[in-house]
């Protein structure tokens, strides 16, 4: 009897193919641990079910028989399994070997390199230089920005936020060069109730921050069963490796950062109760709330968050269209919540996050969350919202907001 052909793996991103000329279904690795990029053509998509770890190549044979009309597909069946394996998207072997070596060159890292420089920016820093002045406008030497205590800011692609980036970032004056930035990134593949963090500095194509490194020992001490250290997700991670880059735009590379992935909090959305209702996230921010009572003033929050994401590459019935049609409801909502957050308030905050199970899939609940427990005399002023087609059928939300 035939071997059960390997799982496709759970964690990779699936999208219809933004290359018009080539049609299909693409699919990338979220963890980064395979570079690869495929697109499989509409009429082998299917094929992709017998991948579930029972289905055998008897089934995959007979299954691309039947979608061709011919019998004549030996070739085609050891194509589609030689590709996927070899690109690390089956759950076999050859992907725990890359797997295994990824994580092994990030923990003998000392630094944290520029994962997304020369996609969702430049690498040539007198190029990347160019593009911030285009994105920023002119230097902030005059940012008014006054007794500030945090800033929200996007994380999607600054190429398509930068009108929120700036909202935020533009607020940010020289007299703020010598805080510790405090930036509480979503941590998209991250385990719910965890918070990654890393001693590593960030490094943009301008040099290397500098991660406070006592702060990140402290938490760790305080609230271990709370924190994945060293945590991968930290090299794949764009939500805070956006905002170190507007951070040294301003202040030079030399900045001061303690970076913190949230983790979703599924676990409260989906079943009920607060976050902290789980011990070990209570303990950390506890703990959070601790050194930002103490540091005070040293400490300036940043946090990297995008908000809805609707339409039909993030499982939505509707063909999504910004300011547009159901995208109206949308930013109505939105605001409902910008405004708690505005208000300080943290559980009519997670009240609304929690309807529905959170059906407007909000990319930043967390960290907004983990904000407003620790800083709970914060109070916000929205900058600057916006709707963007990251396609033609799906839309991101997101804004600039400001903390005092």
């Amino acid at each position: 009897m035939s071997s059960p052909l390997p799982r496709l793996r759970a964690d990779l991103d699936f999208m219809p193919s933004p290359v018009e000329q080539n049609p299909g279904l693409l699919i990338r690795d979220s963890f980064r641990y395979s570079d690869s990029v495929l697109i499989i053509p509409p009429p082998l998509v299917q094929c992709l079910s017998c991948f579930d770890g029972q289905q055998t190549q008897l089934d995959l044979r007979a299954l691309l028989v039947e979608i061709l009309g011919d019998l004549q597909v030996g070739d085609l069946e050891d194509q589609l399994i030689d590709v996927l394996t070899r690109s690390g998207f089956l759950d076999d072997d050859t992907f725990l070997v890359m797997k295994a070596q990824r994580e092994r060159e990030f923990a003998e890292s000392t630094t944290r390199l520029p994962t997304h420089a020369g996609s969702a920016y430049p690498a040539d820093s007198e190029e990347l230089g160019k593009t911030m002045l285009e994105w920023m406008g002119p230097n902030t030497s005059a940012a008014n920005g006054d007794n500030l205590i945090g800033i929200a800011a996007p994380h999607v692609s600054p190429a398509g936020g930068y009108e929120s980036y700036r909202a935020a970032y533009g607020l940010l004056g020289p007299k703020y060069r010598e805080r510790t930035f405090v930036v509480l990134g979503t941590s998209h593949y991250g385990a719910g109730e965890r918070f990654g963090l890393t001693r590593k500095p960030y490094v943009t194509p301008w040099g290397a921050s500098r991660t406070n490194v006592a702060l990140v020992d402290e938490l760790t001490r305080q609230a271990p069963d709370a924190v994945a250290m060293e945590d991968y997700c930290h090299a794949v991670e764009h939500s805070i490796e956006f905002q170190v880059l507007f951070l040294q735009s301003i202040f030079g590379p030399d900045i001061s950062v303690l970076p913190i992935l949230c983790g979703s909090y599924a676990q409260s959305i989906y079943r009920g109760g607060k976050p902290e209702s789980n011990d070990h996230v209570n303990r950390f921010l506890g703990s959070l709330g601790e050194i930002a009572a103490r540091e005070g003033d040293r400490l300036l929050w940043v946090l990297g968050i995008d908000m809805a994401h609707m339409g039909r590459r993030y499982g939505d019935e509707f063909e999504a269209l910004a300011n547009e049609n159901e995208m109206l409801a949308v930013g109505g909502r939105d605001r409902e919540r910008m405004d708690r957050m505005a208000a300080g308030d943290a559980a009519g905050f997670w009240d609304l996050v929690q309807q529905n199970h959170d059906d407007l899939k909000w990319c930043g609940s967390s960290p907004v969350y983990t904000f407003l427990k620790v800083m709970p005399k914060a109070r916000g002023s929205i900058e600057k919202y916006e709707q963007w087609n990251i396609d033609a059928q799906s839309v991101v939300s997101f804004a600039g907001m400001s903390f005092r």
